[in-house]
């Protein structure tokens, strides 16, 4: 896959997850991809990472801004910044109680790319930080 392919791939994935496009994100990734949870462990397979968004969309409403994609010239490996913009409108397991706090944080993560499409994608926020700004 041509490094533009790469970027293009991944832009995509981000797009439909700004537009709350679950499918979207879910058809940018391998069967087998692999997740690595920030500050967590590694799930694996498409349903795996359906069912972390359906996680997600139950607790969070998110935007990411300010998204800068970069992929090795290759295309084989792709890392992104950003910067996520939320709130926090119920409560996850095992963080503080959701009442509607907003946050803003920086966020980023690193793709492997196989046959054109996302096989691992690890993400990194810094979660002592998120806690602050939600008043845990």
């Amino acid at each position: 896959m041509s490094q533009q392919a790469t970027l293009d791939l991944v832009q995509r994935y981000y797009d439909a997850f700004n537009r709350g496009d679950w499918n979207g994100m879910l058809d940018c990734l391998s069967d087998d991809v692999a997740h690595d949870l920030n500050q967590g462990g590694r799930e694996t397979g498409r349903a795996a990472f359906a069912a972390f968004l359906a996680r997600m969309e139950a607790s969070y409403r998110e935007q990411l801004r300010d998204v800068v994609v970069m992929a090795s010239a290759d295309g084989a490996r792709a890392a992104a910044e950003y910067v996520v913009h939320g709130e926090y409108h119920h409560d996850d397991e095992g963080l503080p109680k959701a009442n509607g706090q907003r946050y803003v944080l920086p966020g980023g993560a690193f793709f492997d790319i196989a046959g054109g499409r996302i096989a691992r994608v690890s993400n990194y926020y810094n979660l002592q930080d998120w806690i602050a700004q939600v008043g845990g």
